[in-house]
């Protein structure tokens, strides 16, 4: 499937090394003025070349709306739109042309298609996620009223010691690991350059808060909200894990422990449940986790299977992130906003 969403519905095309990649998103509702400044910035967050610590690949990431916008404002229609690829070194991936990367999607697209584009990974690149960028930044500007903020919270066994309640999440952007505790940060930084020196990469969690969120959104089988968002975190490379509230904490913990007291407005006095119970929300903050593990390619040698089945020694080539979990934040985001503002369009 190349398609997330149910009444907000976004469905993508192209590969890594591709002419281009993009998308259609339908379901937007019309007469949204769309701020065009704000979608190209989200953009820049994602995008190659950024900071020492991700790929150097460069990539202008400039998005072109096809249809479905104008003089300005969604006219209720579909949404298209591509991002030009501009600076692919295809030749970088030779060396892979008939080999299998060890933890890549190579030996699976292989054996499924029998065919794959080894350039740059094709389809099963992360380079899609620009796509889902785009979407997920017009998606914000449906929802408006529901504050978005997700975070580097760790980077290999640097944590950040404080609870979300306690960071300012303005201070973001102010450094290249996206980690809003100065302190920490720092030592992710440190970490990551070592690690990338090593020709070795590192994993680390994302934690995303959403906030102003309404009482109703989800619904209570299968299309619960923290299956849906699930969901749509685990669609992202690299990602291994997802846990809501008190997550895995929970089940250390009695019923005594873990149940939210409820005040008489409604809301709650603890929020272990993450905002959701039943798989509705409750209005309350929804807070989660995701897990990335370390990106595969490394720049060190390594046993990989070749398309003979042979094992050969290989070793990464070209433009690669040390530590994915930065530029993974405005991802994270994105689809945190196409998720909710889905829900919120089906109540």
């Amino acid at each position: 499937m190349n398609t997330l969403g149910n009444r907000l519905k976004l469905t993508t095309f192209g590969e890594s090394h591709g002419v281009a990649i993009g998308g259609i998103l339908d379901g937007c509702p019309a007469g949204i003025d769309l701020d065009m400044d704000a979608i190209q910035m989200e953009l820049n967050r994602r995008k190659p070349g950024q900071s020492k610590l991700v790929t150097q690949r460069k990539e202008a990431d400039e998005v072109k709306f096809l249809s479905g916008i104008f003089e300005g404002k969604t006219t209720g229609t579909s949404i298209g739109f591509i991002i030009e690829n501009t600076t692919q070194r295809s030749n970088d991936y030779e060396h892979i042309k008939d080999v299998f990367r060890p933890s890549h999607a190579d030996y699976t697209y292989q054996q499924k298609y029998g065919h794959r584009d080894y350039r740059g990974g094709g389809r099963s690149s992360a380079r899609e996620t620009a796509n889902w960028v785009v979407a997920g930044a017009i998606a914000k500007q449906i929802i408006p009223q529901i504050q978005i903020h997700a975070f580097t919270s760790s980077v290999g066994a640097i944590f950040i010691d404080k609870p979300y309640q306690d960071l300012d999440f303005s201070l973001t952007e102010s450094n290249d690991v996206r980690c809003p505790d100065a302190a920490s940060a720092q030592k992710m930084e440190s970490l990551i350059l070592d690690i990338k020196k090593q020709g070795d990469t590192i994993g680390g969690t994302i934690t995303c808060v959403a906030q102003h969120i309404p009482v109703g959104l989800g619904e209570p089988i299968f299309n619960k909200l923290q299956a849906e968002l699930a969901k749509a975190m685990l669609s992202i490379n690299a990602v291994k894990g997802f846990e809501y509230g008190a997550g895995f904490c929970a089940a250390q913990m009695k019923g005594s422990e873990h149940n939210d007291a409820f005040n008489a407005n409604g809301t709650t006095k603890t929020n272990l449940s993450g905002g959701i119970q039943g798989g509705i929300s409750n209005g309350m903050d929804i807070y989660f986790r995701v897990a990335f593990k370390p990106v595969a390619t490394l720049m060190q040698t390594q046993e990989a299977l070749d398309t003979q089945g042979n094992l050969v020694e290989m070793k990464g080539k070209g433009r690669h992130d040390a530590c994915v979990v930065p530029r993974a934040v405005p991802i994270v985001e994105a689809l945190t906003a196409l998720v909710l503002a889905d829900f919120y369009l089906q109540r």
